[in-house]
């Protein structure tokens, strides 16, 4: 008997509340990620912002 002949014979609602317990964990899992890959982001355009001044494309010899 494979998964799909268990799962086919398990109620609707019971479906359901893993579904919904599959979905809450991942929002769980992206909220605690958000932190960490908005640092990233944050870092990355603050970088970019600092190498478009004036005085690092001078000092870069682009202007």
């Amino acid at each position: 008997m494979s998964f799909r002949d268990l799962w086919e014979h398990v109620p609707d609602g019971l479906k359901h509340a893993v579904d919904a317990l599959s979905i809450a964990t991942l929002l769980g899992s992206l909220v605690s990620m958000l932190p960490a890959i908005a640092s990233v982001l944050t870092i990355i355009w603050t970088a970019i912002r600092i190498v478009e001044t004036d005085t690092v494309q001078r000092l870069l010899g682009k202007k």
